[in-house]
């Protein structure tokens, strides 16, 4: 009777101590699972982070690009400013020096001679030049011309523009076989004045003449 419970007891025990590897095991494999799953996301996670760095470092570079970028614009309107102010002084020079050649023709009227915007405008009575329906330059009109050139031959990046002017009367006679209209009279006046000065300043750039004045007949 004795032995026969003890076996009954051991076989509990056994039983008891097969349940608890069980237990054990399956709790152990959960963890290996759990442990594998946080591997896979720290491994992610630290692929992000590369893939971050790399990232910072082009934006990095664009950073870096983008401030030469603005560096050598800086430098390109500072240059600019520079050679505008050069150009201004020229300009400025320019003007006083004709204002001193041509200081009997403004006074009396014939000449005026304005500065703006680094642009220097001579602008000449038409009698000055020319006489009454002739396209022709006067003698006395060749000598101011010829001051002009003398203030803008040694001058240089600039370009010369010519326009011609004539009144609204309209032309009459025989005249008008020539000259039609106004139109014509001024082109050919025009033509004339940029003709004599690039025979002298044969190195500057002169734009065809801009023709203004009366259309009529």
């Amino acid at each position: 009777m004795f032995r026969k419970s003890f076996w009954l007891s051991a076989a509990v025990i056994l039983v008891l101590a097969a349940q608890g590897c069980m237990v054990a095991e399956s709790t152990y494999t959960k963890k290996v699972e759990e442990t594998d799953s946080l591997n896979r996301q720290i491994g992610a996670l630290e692929q992000v982070n590369k893939d971050l760095k790399v990232e910072n470092e082009s934006l990095k570079t664009k950073v870096d690009d983008l401030a030469q970028q603005v560096a050598e614009q800086k430098q390109r309107v500072a240059d600019l400013e520079m050679i505008n102010e050069q150009k201004l002084e020229e300009v400025s020079s320019e003007y006083n020096s004709m204002i001193d050649k041509m200081k009997a023709e403004i006074a009396h009227g014939q000449v005026t001679i304005t500065e703006l915007k680094g642009k220097l405008t001579v602008n000449m009575v038409e009698a000055v030049l020319f006489d009454s329906g002739k396209a022709e330059v006067k003698k006395e009109g060749l000598v101011i011309l010829q001051k002009v050139i003398d203030v803008l031959k040694d001058t240089k990046d600039k370009v010369i523009r010519v326009e011609g002017h004539t009144d609204d009367v309209p032309i009459v006679g025989t005249l008008a076989r020539v000259y039609p209209t106004n139109w014509e009279l001024s082109a050919a006046r025009a033509v004339n004045v940029t003709r004599f000065l690039q025979a002298r300043v044969s190195t500057r750039p002169i734009c065809p003449p801009l023709l203004t004045g009366s259309s009529n007949p």
